[in-house]
């Protein structure tokens, strides 16, 4: 195995692999650690949406929150912490709804989904911020909003139009 980029988010590896018919086929394979995809919820059961620039196709996305989990850091743990930083409020209640790799034909990152709900405000103290690179914009918009923004392609960010298929 041959490590030939890593990054801050993401490392790819190349390497010969032998499939279960007995080839052997060179691959690469983009190594990232678990994310979690969070849909806020608030008490009236509107969704919490944000809106942010991706650099990788040039333009502002409607997503769910979502983001790294951290070395040494549960899942739950990550879904509060990237919830406050990108909506700047904290899940009282959260729900594991499941867990998928978005695309596994190339890489071994896996989305952790999580439901969440009585958000409140976080603490004056809290550490959580935005990150560096991160201008996010809020909306919150009733469940059918949302899933009319998807037929409307306004919402073309995959794990956010699977994740109204959880709710």
């Amino acid at each position: 195995m041959a490590i030939v980029y890593k990054g801050r988010v993401f490392s790819v590896e190349v390497e010969k692999r032998r499939y279960p018919n007995g080839r052997e086929h060179e691959v690469a394979i983009v190594r990232h650690g678990p994310s979690v995809v969070l849909i806020p919820i608030e008490d009236d059961g509107r969704v919490v949406l944000i809106k942010q620039y991706r650099a990788s196709v040039d333009r502002e996305l409607w997503e769910f929150p979502a983001g790294r989990v951290d070395a040494g850091e549960s899942a739950e743990d990550a879904a509060r912490r990237e919830c406050e930083e990108e909506i700047g409020r904290v899940p009282q209640q959260l729900s594991r709804l499941g867990a998928w790799y978005p695309v596994p034909g190339y890489s071994d990152e896996q989305l952790i989904f999580f439901r969440a709900g009585q958000l409140a405000a976080p603490p004056p103290d809290s550490p959580h911020k935005p990150d560096e690179d991160e201008d996010i914009t809020t909306h919150q918009v009733t469940v059918d909003e949302a899933r009319a923004m998807v037929r409307r392609g306004d919402i073309v960010d995959l794990k956010s139009a699977f994740a109204l298929t959880l709710i």
